[in-house]
């Protein structure tokens, strides 16, 4: 039986280490909604809403999904018990349409409470089989070819296992090139993030030629119908990020021939439950996945790696280790990677499997609301 009781909100500002920029503008620093939840016995877990500071991936922003959690979310699980954590996302869903990062934030919490509660890895709780994941990096766009060139032997020196770089009309083609004859066989990604449109399907047939393992997202964040278009016409695999935000969604992806790959961020469908339909889903029809990242602290990215440590996420996740963005993280241990690119799934302790640093989130907090059961 699951009974939230509580629900504290911070507010926190992490820096990044260098600015990250992507098709749709540029970040220097998150800010980032941590949620300290609590059951009627007391125990505690955090979890962590990916809403970003702009509504430039998707319309929620950390402002918005604030107000949602405060105002919504919480008075849905507030006095109600649930049987178990997958009956969290119906209640949420049942005539409360969108803000699936607001949602997200609680569901996945619950998961993290019974598997606290119950002594047992979230991983395990979820189905996951993986006790380790191998581990992709995600390059920004860069100034020049051969900034980028670059920043992809770095990360190659450091063993990441996929490359992906992001692009836009200008920083494309030339970039991409310049990064295929410096490293031939290394396992590269493009990421447009919405990028283009049909009328650039031209100039991304020239992508088929470089052999990636994928191209994410070309077109619009909501689109199926045209993504199916493109699909027929290059071989390059089309990977699909914003436009699934729900099972149906993966389902018309697969239906259309849309794409043969799908990025499962957990905050963008809503939490678990809904990840882990897409993810059977996917692996009943022969369709791999992967896991993104949305530039969460070390309190997200455990969230992300207990999900894919599930089987059918067959493709090196962006689940970087904490140094790759943070001076500092907000978990103890921090998130690290081996040499060659693999992040242990934490299987030796209960719950989300990292300690979270109460007093660097205290320090760091900009602010904060409570929201209690009556």
């Amino acid at each position: 039986m699951i009974r939230i009781r509580e629900i504290e909100l911070h507010e926190i500002r992490l820096p990044l280490k260098e600015p990250f920029r992507i098709s749709s503008g540029l970040c220097t620093e998150r800010r980032i909604m941590l949620l300290k939840v609590r059951d009627a016995d007391g125990v505690t877990v955090w979890s962590e809403c990916v809403a970003a500071e702009e509504p430039n991936y998707a319309s929620e922003t950390i402002d918005t999904a604030w107000m949602v959690v405060s105002e919504y979310v919480a008075p849905r699980v507030f006095g109600a018990e649930f049987e178990q954590a997958a009956d969290v996302h119906p209640a949420l869903d049942h005539n409360f349409r969108g803000h699936n990062m607001a949602k997200a934030a609680v569901e996945m919490a619950s998961w993290a409470l019974v598997a606290q509660r119950d002594g047992i890895p979230l991983a395990r709780l979820l189905g996951g089989t993986r006790t380790e994941i191998p581990t992709g990096i995600s390059i920004g766009i860069q100034k020049s070819p051969e900034a980028l060139v670059e920043r992809v032997g770095r990360a190659l020196a450091d063993g990441y296992r996929k490359i992906k770089c992001k692009i836009e009309p200008g920083h494309d083609l030339e970039f991409l090139h310049a990064v295929r004859a410096a490293y031939p066989d290394a396992p590269l990604m493009a990421d447009a993030n919405n990028a283009y449109t049909l009328k650039d399907a031209a100039h991304l047939k020239h992508l088929d030629v470089l052999h990636l393992v994928m191209i994410e997202q070309p077109l619009a964040y909501d689109d199926i119908v045209r993504h199916a278009e493109l699909q027929h016409m290059l071989t390059t695999p089309i990977c699909l990020d914003e436009s699934i935000t729900s099972v149906d969604r993966a389902e018309d992806m697969i239906t259309l021939k849309s794409g043969r790959i799908i990025n499962i961020k957990p905050g963008r469908v809503g939490g678990f439950q809904q990840a882990r339909a897409i993810h059977d889903l996917c692996a009943k029809h022969g369709i791999p996945v992967w896991c993104g990242g949305m530039l969460e602290s070390g309190v997200g990215r455990a969230y992300n790696v207990a999900l894919a440590s599930l089987p059918n996420f067959s493709i090196p996740g962006d689940l970087s280790p904490s140094s790759r963005y943070w001076e500092r993280d907000v978990v103890k241990p921090e998130w690290t990677m081996s040499a060659d690119g693999i992040i242990q799934v934490p299987l030796d302790h209960a719950g989300i499997g990292v300690a979270v640093d109460e007093d660097r989130i205290d320090n760091i907090t900009v602010r904060k609301q409570t929201l209690s059961a009556h």
